[in-house]
């Protein structure tokens, strides 16, 4: 017996996949053709209960809500932004190297007055700007609160918000340890990035030392020798460009390098090493003796050394949970500061609010910035003392080989071939 066929199932499979295959047509050249406007050509799957192809929804126009949900956030967003803008501009400002006259203000009596006076200016406190307020106002608001609740403004059921200062006093120490830590932590990383910088520019100085005692001056070397001071000189500052964001290296080494040196350091992708296999080509090229020659490339060590902290040190940062554990801490802690002290303080929840947020996150912020290292030192005074320290020396190493070669000729002429003295 056969089974009919149902009219509703199509007897054959129906792919979904195109097998439709363009005609070929006499090619004709393109001046022939005539000029019509390039279309391309789409393919919609149409169902087969329909005859009529469904139109393409078009996307609904911005609705109000969204652009005054935009505005809202780019409200909300303009003080941060303005607190974050002069947090890296002074991040970008060079420090200047300490001398006599500024150690004698810097321990002088008006410091306290002359540091309150400039509070204003400080972009530490200024970057403070957006969670002081938050967190001002947000106990505002809950004194506003819980005032309303006390003189019966609100319904009955509006519960005063309080609490016991209990958790307070448990936690206190918890946050004040936190604190030490996380500053203490990020000032080990500031003295790790000072301490490589003083090797460094200590390995510079020493190398550079050796090359104008320890290389002869002949007519094949004194145009190597200058070139070999010159690299020695610009490895500080390319160093010093490498670690810092935002520092225009071929300005800075435009005055130290050659053209054609300084070409070639700007193509490399790690600048300070290109330096290096220019002090190392230079140092084989000299006509030096084999100890003298491993002597002088061993002081290259110092520079890899310092390459090797300076990398770690931008790259690694102290661990983020460490970091995120203490901004969730001080939020929370904050606000909670406002229902805790209600009881006690009142509206003086207020200003202890305002003290406590500008002197806790204070803390913290300059945690936070010490923990890059590098833009808190003076690495621009560093690099050109460097500089004037190696030209001084080579102007007085040419007037002390001077000085005792006239003195080894006076003493030559006062005695005569046998020993005696002239008379």
């Amino acid at each position: 017996m056969t089974q009919p066929i149902n009219p509703v199932k199509p007897t054959s499979k129906i792919s979904l996949s195109s097998n439709f295959t363009p005609k070929t047509f006499l090619k004709l050249p393109p001046s022939i053709l005539p000029s019509q406007p390039k279309t391309t050509p789409s393919f919609k799957l149409h169902s087969s209960h329909s005859s009529t192809p469904t139109p393409t929804p078009t996307p609904p126009p911005d609705s109000p809500s969204s652009d005054h949900t935009q505005s809202l956030i780019s409200i909300l967003r303009a003080i941060p932004d303005w607190a974050d803008s002069i947090k890296e501009r002074g991040m970008r400002q060079s420090r200047t190297l300490y001398n006599h006259e500024k150690w004698i203000q810097h321990r002088s009596s008006l410091r306290h007055w002359r540091h309150v006076s400039s509070s204003l200016s400080s972009r530490v406190i200024l970057s403070l700007v957006p969670p002081v307020i938050a967190f001002t106002s947000f106990a505002a608001v809950i004194a506003s609160y819980n005032s309303a609740v006390s003189l019966h403004w609100l319904p009955g059921f509006f519960p005063v918000l309080r609490a016991s200062s209990l958790p307070y006093q448990l936690t206190a120490p918890a946050l004040a340890l936190l604190l030490v830590f996380r500053t203490e932590a990020s000032y080990s990383r500031y003295e790790e990035g000072r301490k490589a910088w003083i090797k460094v520019i200590a390995g510079t100085l020493d190398l550079a030392r050796q090359v104008i005692a320890g290389v002869e001056i002949s007519s094949h070397d004194a145009p190597l020798k200058k070139a070999l001071l010159q690299y020695i000189m610009a490895f500080p500052v390319a160093l010093k460009c490498h670690v810092i964001h935002g520092s225009d290296v071929g300005a800075d080494l435009h005055n130290v390098l050659e053209v054609d040196d300084l070409g070639i350091v700007l193509n490399s992708e790690h600048r300070p090493l290109c330096i290096i296999d220019f002090i190392s080509q230079s140092l084989r090229m000299l006509k030096l003796e084999d100890s003298r020659r491993s002597m002088l490339e061993s002081k290259i060590s110092c520079f890899h050394e310092g390459i090797g902290v300076c990398e770690q040190l931008l790259g690694i940062p102290i661990p983020l949970s460490y970091t995120r554990l203490t901004s969730r801490f001080l939020v929370l802690w904050h606000l909670t500061l406002p229902i805790i002290l209600w009881e006690d303080c009142h509206w003086i929840v207020v200003p202890a609010t305002f003290m406590s947020a500008a002197s806790l996150f204070c803390i913290e912020e300059v945690g936070v910035l010490i923990e890059e290292p590098f833009p808190m030192l003076a690495l621009d005074d560093l690099c050109k003392l460097v500089h004037n320290n190696i030209q001084e020396a080579i102007a007085t190493d040419e007037i002390i080989q001077a000085q005792l070669t006239a003195k080894l000729r006076s003493h030559s002429k006062e005695h005569s071939p046998n020993g005696r003295p002239n008379s």
